[in-house]
């Protein structure tokens, strides 16, 4: 039975209950719609209110429903990948709960596919509901991503995107312990090409990604497709070492040259602030890349499932 199924969305979700039964409305009108079976794989990403009950129920009542229940949250970007390996569809479409991405748009993204393209992402062109701080913040991050790294990461998209078999089948098999999936589709390759879309604000609750989980994953997508910041630090080196040089000759200058008095204590404060904060920096930087280091050599599980609902067959 799934291995007839012609697509598969994967659906994220972390204590979406006020909004998890419209979300799954709306995906079943747009889904039905489709030539062909599908399945609506929700990965709940351990959350801690009614979301798991309500995606038993659903899952019970709906065969097209499944469902994977992780032991503990372990991310958004870990959910996406896990839904990537279960997925038993000739293409794949991946779509948070929020409905800040209208699920009308997969059907624009099923033509496209057969099309011809194997990957076809949704780029922004107008973000609703969101603070100023927010929209410049994320505009910013894309545009340095894109700077940094020598891979062409799309400005402006989130993982609402669909992907051919091949595609999700590739992406499976990376394997990376701190995914950035975007980039990692990117870096895959393929054909690709973007719809535009103007994103609705969130039909209800709380954002899932706060400022700390923003900086993780702006940390994430720039370590995991670029070493350039380690450069970096080493022009911040070279610089301060520059720096450092001329200043003494100035002061060698005074010294011996000039009846100017050496006070000593600012211009000593200052030198020690000035390079103990560029090392702190640049030991920083090599220590995110180290981490990263550490956590793919642990090789440990991206994630425990605690639970499956719906699937006939157990990965």
């Amino acid at each position: 039975m799934e291995d007839n199924i012609e697509y598969s969305c994967i659906v994220p979700v972390f204590n979406e209950e006020e909004v998890l039964l419209k979300t799954y409305q709306r995906l079943t009108e747009v889904m039905q719609t489709l030539d062909g079976p599908y399945e609506i794989i929700f990965v709940n990403d351990g959350s801690r209110d009614l979301t798991k009950s309500m995606l038993q129920k659903l899952s019970a009542e709906d065969s097209s429903v499944k469902a994977i229940h992780f032991s503990r949250n372990f991310g958004h970007q870990i959910a996406i990948t896990a839904g990537a390996n279960y997925a038993h569809g000739k293409a794949v479409i991946v779509i948070d709960a929020d409905l800040q991405d209208p699920p009308e748009l997969i059907i624009e993204m099923v033509e496209k596919w057969k099309d011809g393209y194997q990957v076809v992402y949704a780029q922004r062109l107008k973000r609703k509901g969101e603070t100023f701080f927010k929209k410049q913040s994320a505009s910013m991050f894309y545009r340095i991503l894109t700077k940094l790294t020598d891979i062409n990461i799309p400005v402006d998209t989130g993982d609402f995107r669909l992907m051919d078999a091949q595609v999700c089948r590739e992406l499976a098999g990376l394997h990376e312990k701190n995914p950035f999936v975007r980039g990692q589709v990117s870096w895959l390759g393929f054909k690709q090409t973007a719809l535009h879309y103007e994103r609705d604000e969130r039909a209800a609750g709380e954002t899932k990604y706060p400022l700390k989980k923003m900086i993780k994953l702006s940390i994430d997508g720039i370590t995991s497709f670029s070493y350039r910041p380690l450069k970096l630090a080493n022009y911040l080196g070279v610089l301060t070492a520059f720096i450092g040089f001329i200043y003494l000759i100035i002061v060698l200058i005074q010294r011996f040259f000039t009846d100017t008095t050496l006070t000593g204590w600012t211009s000593i404060i200052i030198l020690q602030l000035v390079f103990g904060g560029t090392i702190l920096f640049i030991l920083g930087l090599i220590g995110e890349y180290i981490g990263r280091i550490y956590d793919e050599v642990k090789d440990r599980p991206l994630y425990i499932i605690e639970e499956e609902n719906g699937f006939s067959e157990q990965k």
